[in-house]
């Protein structure tokens, strides 16, 4: 819905599947949500979004919420960042496996 692509272009409908991606536990539906929010000026809500994103190990999220932090002084804290950074690596960490290694190994081989 957000580009048009074989149905109408409708920001309701989008933000309504991004909302459901989003609670559904999808992180790059949260991240663009967090656009969304940053880009109507609703920075708080934008930054919360980042940060739930950040925790599931969503990199875009993290570099959003450290150029907000650089940026936009006092709309990230130093805490709440560490936080983020501390679960984003937790929630990446998580992910790895030996499986996971040997099937990159092997996509990036070709």
């Amino acid at each position: 819905y957000r580009d048009g692509h074989d149905v109408e272009k409708d920001e309701g409908k989008e933000m309504y599947h991004l909302e459901l991606a989003a609670i559904g536990g999808h992180p790059e539906a949260r991240y663009n949500l967090g656009c969304h929010e940053w880009n109507n000026d609703n920075i708080e809500r934008a930054v919360k979004h980042w940060i739930i994103a950040a925790t599931q190990g969503d990199d875009d999220s993290i570099n959003e919420l450290m150029a907000v932090f650089r940026e936009e002084d006092g709309m990230v804290s130093k805490d709440d960042l560490a936080a983020a950074l501390r679960a984003h690596q937790a929630a990446v960490d998580s992910a790895k496996s030996p499986q996971r290694e040997a099937a990159e190994k092997y996509h990036f081989r070709k």
